[in-house]
């Protein structure tokens, strides 16, 4: 679930923006008025977006809170004025986007699904012997079960890693990764030839389960 903070001074705001979120299906919402409820409630929730009133009880308050305190989540910038200085003073911190005031609900749902985006993993990290390697998704194949080990297929070079396949699937992307077979986790957008009992990705031939589904 998306964790959602509302650092807004004026209250009556912060709690339409809130309702508008819960009436989207999205109720995991903060709400912080102060700059010291926000550093406190930040610590405690790590939220994955946080909705950030640029002049927080002054000018520019809430830009400098964000390059002091928000380290990995998304900022989204709720603003009532488009002064080029400001927003060159609010790109600093490289936001998501800025809405401004009165917040539309179209605007503020659209903002919310590309922070999301933005705030996907698109990398794993694996013990490749004594190194940690990042392995981009993009660069992965397919992975292979062996027990207790894992081959991650990659465009150039085979990684073994000790851990199970279920395991290793969790850290995946569920929109790009697919398990085939009880033995094999395929990249969607790699599969180049399906037939009726395997797939193939490039020179790869893979079986799959009768219960498998997949279309181009």
């Amino acid at each position: 679930m998306t964790k959602i903070l509302i650092v807004e001074d004026q209250v009556l705001i912060a709690n339409y923006i809130k309702n508008l979120l819960n009436d989207n299906g999205l109720n995991d919402v903060e709400l912080a008025f102060t700059v010291e409820e926000a550093t406190e409630k930040m610590n405690l929730t790590k939220p994955d977006i946080v909705l950030l009133d640029i002049n927080l009880h002054g000018k520019d308050t809430g830009i400098l809170w964000a390059k002091e305190f928000v380290e990995n989540s998304q900022i989204i910038f709720i603003t009532g004025q488009t002064e080029k200085e400001t927003m060159l003073k609010a790109f600093e911190v490289n936001p998501v986007t800025y809405l401004t005031k009165p917040v539309k609900e179209s605007d503020l749902i659209a903002a919310i699904e590309l922070a999301k985006i933005k705030n996907k993993v698109n990398y794993v990290i694996v013990k490749n012997g004594f190194d940690e390697v990042k392995v981009n998704f993009e660069d992965i194949l397919f992975l292979k079960s062996d027990k207790n080990y894992v081959d991650i297929q990659l465009t150039n070079k085979t990684i073994t890693i000790r851990n199970t396949l279920d395991n290793f699937y969790k850290e995946l992307d569920a929109d790009l990764f697919c398990r085939v077979h009880r033995s094999y986790v395929v990249n969607k957008s790699k599969v180049t030839q399906k037939k009726s009992s395997s797939i193939k990705i490039n020179e790869f031939e893979m079986p799959i389960s009768r219960n498998f589904s997949f279309d181009f």
